[in-house]
């Protein structure tokens, strides 16, 4: 898009901010502060402004100015370590519902792109759109086999007309980068590229298909949380196809209620699986407001939830996934030092912070909460405020983590709203410590080493090349950086010290190994070879280690 291009949309966008009375955000751009001047001319919007919050004034302007506008906010909606938590909760309200298109025109793209009829394809196909947002609709449909089913389809030309609109965000940011006084702190720019990677992925139908297969592979059993069937071979980049499912929203709390529920079990559900998706799995849905998080209402005795709409999961790095979840176990017991000590040792902060000033930061935040009985202490909440303080110690957090925050909000919510006195931390931890005695155990640990084991022994003959390849580079100058004879004798300590370590791990972990093969494997040798197998291989490990 051109700049001649760009100013008569800017100056689109300008004029809606000042019609509901968002002066602040005009003259954070000294290009829209002269029209100002020419309000009169803008006419009014359709509410009366004078009585409303700034929060809901924006949230207006955004739902008028476009879908676009309105992802945008809802994007902003998550970044409470940006924005007034006012203004946060105001766009959080932000819906996408836009007006159908055609239902002839959703059949012309399910057939381009199944390359059949859908009269082929499907027993029946119901035109009329089931729902519809910005970026597709859903229509009912019915197998050859009986079997219901909603067929999702992209809007027809919602390629261009995002990448359109992300050009214009994208200009806006720049501006707002430019001349806003606390760009620093909002990070425009930054905001502008969440909206962009979040909208890559929910133009892609084929992606949103596997996550909701993955998810339901994690959850096979079905009894917390059902994730409906996807139809792959109704399913391209353009078109997803998805077993029809029955519910109610989980905030209809009459429906609830008539199906004879027990909310406080449904609420201490929905917490387990939260935390199961996040520290079991590793993949979480990360858009749970009420309107994707349905409730089976034919199961009285056993109620689950219904997951829908899978264009926003969330995965961590594994690191971070470790070093988060013994954040959290430090935050249950109180431990305010190791919240301060992990937060440095997970590489969050830089080392030059000093842990007594920042554990002091940690306890100004947490004791006014523990004050309160534990039922009514929001985690979600004060993880958000423990992220803001540690910002000012120059807190650096991939967007996975701030994904992560907004989702731990939606399901405090979605658990307070069907359980008010539900006491979230002592629902939450013992499920996380079981997690982590599961996932770091002894076993575990064995079944990753069985794993790494042949990739380890492949490596192993190579090591001494490449030390030797090294150190001739150093001689011909070519690394520069060993040039010094200390650090160069440094280096090659260090290089011995690897191999020792290394010639030990490979010894010790095949030790191991060999003592749970003839464990499970050869029985009838009684309980003493593999037990010293498996003192022999520990051993070892100490032996490269003390050695090192």
């Amino acid at each position: 898009m051109t700049p001649l291009k760009v100013v008569p949309r800017l100056l689109r966008v300008a004029s809606v901010l000042l019609a509901y009375r968002l002066d602040e955000l005009v003259d954070a751009a000294h290009l829209f502060r002269p029209l100002k001047l020419l309000r009169p001319l803008f006419g009014r919007p359709p509410v009366d402004v004078a009585r409303l919050s700034r929060g809901e004034r924006l949230r207006l302007a955004l739902t008028e100015l476009g879908p676009i506008f309105v992802k945008a906010g809802q994007v902003l909606s998550t970044r409470r370590d940006l924005v007034p938590a006012d203004i946060a909760d105001e766009l959080a309200l932000l819906q996408d519902q836009v007006p159908a298109f055609p239902g002839a025109e959703a059949r012309a793209i399910v057939e381009q792109q199944l390359k059949a009829p859908v009269g082929r394809l499907y027993a029946a196909f119901d035109e009329a759109a089931l729902a519809s947002a910005s970026i597709a609709q859903v229509h009912a449909a019915t197998l050859h086999d009986g079997r219901a089913v909603v067929v999702k389809v992209l809007r027809p030309g919602i390629d261009a007309r995002i990448a359109r609109d992300v050009k214009l965000l994208r200009s806006l940011g720049e501006l707002a980068q430019r001349w806003h006084p606390n760009a620093d702190k909002i990070r425009p720019l930054d905001v502008v590229a969440e909206v962009e990677k979040m909208l890559e992925n929910e133009l892609d139908l084929q992606r949103e298909g596997a996550s909701a297969s993955l998810l339901r592979r994690n959850f096979a059993s079905g009894a917390d949380l059902y994730v409906p069937e996807v139809h792959w071979d109704l399913t391209a980049p353009r078109v997803l196809t998805l077993e029809r499912v029955h519910g109610a929203s989980c905030d209809d709390i009459a429906a609830i209620d008539a199906a004879g529920i027990d909310r406080k079990a449904l609420a201490a559900k929905g917490v387990r699986v939260f935390y199961e998706q996040v520290f079991r799995d590793n993949f979480f849905h990360a858009d749970a407001h009420p309107g994707n998080v349905w409730v089976d209402l034919a199961r009285r005795d056993e109620p689950r939830f219904i997951a829908l709409d899978f264009g926003i999961m969330g995965s961590l790095p594994e690191a971070d996934q470790y070093w988060l979840a013994q954040n959290f176990i430090a935050l249950f017991e109180r431990d305010y030092a190791r919240i301060a000590q992990l937060h440095l040792d997970a590489g969050w902060m830089p080392p030059t912070v000093r842990v007594d000033e920042l554990t002091a930061a940690v306890r100004t935040v947490c004791e006014p909460y523990f004050t309160r009985p534990l039922s009514q202490i929001s985690i979600a909440e004060l993880v958000v405020k423990l992220f803001q303080t540690a910002r000012r110690f120059e807190l650096t957090l991939q967007p996975q983590l701030i994904l992560l925050q907004k989702t731990l909000l939606n399901i405090e919510g979605v658990g307070r709203m069907l359980d008010p006195e539900i006491d979230i931390w002592a629902v939450a931890h013992p499920v996380l410590k079981r997690i982590l005695r599961e996932r770091y155990s002894p076993r575990r640990t064995l079944r990753e080493v069985r794993k790494r084991l042949p990739e380890w022994f492949h490596a192993a003959p190579q090591f001494p090349e490449l030390v030797r390849d090294a150190l001739r580079q150093v001689a011909r100058g070519e690394r520069r950086e060993l040039a010094d004879p200390v650090a160069l004798a440094q280096r090659q300590q260090e290089a011995r010290r690897q191999q020792r370590m290394l010639g030990s791990g490979l010894l010790g972990g095949a030790l191991l190994i060999s003592a749970t093969l003839l464990w499970t494997l050869a029985p009838q040798h009684g309980s003493w070879l593999p037990l010293g197998a498996g003192l022999a291989g520990l051993a070892a490990f100490a032996a490269g280690w003390r050695r090192s």
